[in-house]
């Protein structure tokens, strides 16, 4: 009897396993949303690190999360690094593609909880009086990822951080925005 359970067991394991190795091995995960505001200012929110802050829902993951940043200001070089508690984690982006006002790639390299490296995407695409801003990110799953995949649903999980990131993006670029257009005019 214990044998015939031990066999059941090894059959079940096996199935399993041929299932997660039959899973996609790479990921994409996007969402877009309008933004009042001319793409040059949604662009410098991502451009620049320094104003993630102001917008990223992972900023707000660890308010004590250590950041540096190096190389250029903003644009392409700068380098974001963290190290946060457990839903922070650590890693670093790096922007490696920097077209203003249209398009920012951004490397990402995770530490913890797990290593993984991705690529971001920014598009910033006029639309109407607005900008479209896409945010999306690819990468490779490995096994544990793919396994992952069966019992939560990556794209909803962090898609949903992507569609909050983009809302308050949107506030706040609307908001610079706003204020461009209603500053007064200095004389020369």
């Amino acid at each position: 009897m214990a044998r015939k359970i031990l066999i059941g067991i090894a059959a079940v394991l096996g199935i399993l396993i041929i299932v997660i190795a039959m899973r996609p091995a790479t990921f994409h995960i996007e969402r877009s949303i309008v933004m009042n505001a001319p793409p040059v200012v949604p662009f410098g929110e991502v451009n620049d690190f320094h104003q993630w802050a102001a917008w990223s829902p992972y900023e707000k993951l660890d308010p004590q999360m250590k950041k540096t940043f190096e190389g250029p200001p903003s644009g392409l070089g700068a380098i974001y690094r963290w190290d946060g508690n457990n839903k922070a984690g650590a890693g670093s982006s790096t922007i490696v593609t920097s077209e203003k006002p249209s398009r920012v790639l951004i490397k990402l390299d995770f530490t913890k909880p797990f290593e993984a490296s991705n690529l971001a995407t920014f598009t910033f695409t006029p639309e109407g009086a607005g900008t479209k801003v896409t945010w999306a990110m690819d990468g490779h799953n490995n096994f544990v990822s793919k396994a992952f995949g069966l019992v939560m649903n990556m794209d909803a999980l962090i898609g949903d951080d992507f569609a909050t990131g983009l809302t308050t993006m949107k506030a706040v670029s609307e908001s610079k925005a706003i204020a461009v257009v209603t500053a007064p005019v200095q004389p020369k």
